[in-house]
């Protein structure tokens, strides 16, 4: 078990989404050894309370005064009405934890009307791994907690996609052709970080452009995939209007993206290792309460930058490469990007084992990155 960022305010009821496998529950049992668990995934708990959501009640004992867990919340909105109520008048606190903010996202439930705080479980970082952090593991297994303690990592990836086909997307009734979603799932995954082309991804799915993006709200509501934004303040040039496209860990990438003879290693691998990148970032932000946004950096002439953070602590430019060399083509992204912006922070993270300056470019691998994440996110200019 790895000890986990995440950390939670004492008494004060919460919710934990997260995608399944990034280790709830585990932090859970964990942080609260002596809570009340009501677990949802029970078919017996669950069809109890579905028919009957104000047992809730008469499930926690009289004199309770400790935590209630109610996993998988998702699956039965209306017992949010319920926890509500127990907070406001027998002061229970609740930690309800999901994997699918579909509901919840469509205002059809009761969010606890500010009584709850709301955090997110990602999947494992290079700073919580400490010496089990390897840059092979990680590009190709990802970082879901089990990928370290199953003897076979590749076939849990492949069960847990599965699983997701299974359980999210089919007992949920969210798509009935599962058929066409698998298919659009294999063709989601050509477009790992890079621009988002709704119309393409929709023509080679063979489906209508509204289904494609209905399909792409499907991912985000389960969150197992996300839309990052091009950063467009006080543009002074033309920019690209499509967002960019994450699967939110490297393992569930690289089990959905087929490879052929036509593929390239370096095709695949370097959308895996700014994949990575990516998820280290959106943890370690949310984790630190550091008040970034995420978004990329790309010209319409095809001037690029892979992440833009943006926040109080200032600008940061990061551009990922897989390469071990520093090519002066390579850097012109970040180039253009301090003309335009010269007040920013900005990275060159390689495969390489080269830490140094070019100009005002920081330049190092991105192992070093990630072991010092913290450092370079959190510091000021002198720290990095």
């Amino acid at each position: 078990m790895y000890t986990r960022i995440l950390k939670y305010t004492e008494n004060k009821s919460f919710f934990l989404f997260g995608p399944r496998g990034t280790g709830k529950t585990t932090w859970l049992r964990k942080n609260f050894p002596r809570a009340l668990y009501l677990d949802l995934l029970n078919s017996e708990i669950y069809n109890d309370l579905l028919a009957r959501p104000h047992r809730l009640a008469a499930m926690i004992p009289e004199s309770w005064n400790d935590w209630v867990v109610l996993d998988e919340v998702q699956r039965i909105p209306a017992l949010l009405h319920e926890a509500h109520r127990l907070i406001e008048t027998r002061h229970i606190p609740f930690a309800l934890t999901g994997s699918s903010a579909r509901k919840l996202r469509r205002g059809e439930v009761n969010l606890l009307a500010g009584r709850a705080l709301t955090s997110f479980m990602h999947p494992l970082t290079a700073l919580e791994l400490g010496a089990d952090f390897t840059l092979k593991h990680a590009l190709n297994f990802g970082h879901l907690p089990s990928t370290f303690s199953e003897a076979d990592p590749k076939r849990y990836l492949e069960s847990y996609v599965t699983t997701y086909l299974r359980e999210e997307v089919q007992q949920e009734g969210i798509t009935r052709n599962l058929g066409a979603f698998s298919r659009f799932l294999e063709v989601a995954s050509f477009s790992q970080a890079q621009p988002l082309n709704i119309s393409t991804v929709a023509r080679e799915s063979a489906v209508h452009r509204k289904i494609a993006e209905h399909y792409f709200s499907i991912l985000e509501d389960l969150l197992i995939a996300t839309r990052i934004p091009v950063f467009i303040k006080k543009a002074k040039r033309r920019m690209v209007a499509h967002p960019k496209f994450f699967f939110f860990d490297v393992g569930v990438y690289r089990m959905l993206r087929p490879q052929g003879p036509l593929d390239t290693p370096e095709e695949i691998d370097g959308a895996a290792l700014e994949t990575l990148v990516f998820q280290e970032l959106r943890a370690m932000n949310h984790y630190r309460q550091l008040g970034y946004q995420i978004y990329f950096w790309r010209t319409a002439s095809g001037r690029e930058v892979d992440f833009v953070l943006y926040g109080p602590r200032g600008i940061m430019a990061i551009e990922v490469k897989r390469s071990a060399r520093v090519a002066d083509s390579a850097l012109k992204g970040l180039k253009t990007f301090l003309n335009e912006y010269p007040m920013a922070r900005a990275y060159f993270l390689t495969g390489g084992d080269y830490d140094g300056w070019e100009g005002k470019i920081r330049v190092m691998p991105v192992e070093t990155f990630l072991r010092k994440i913290d450092l370079f996110l959190g510091g000021s200019s002198g720290n990095w």
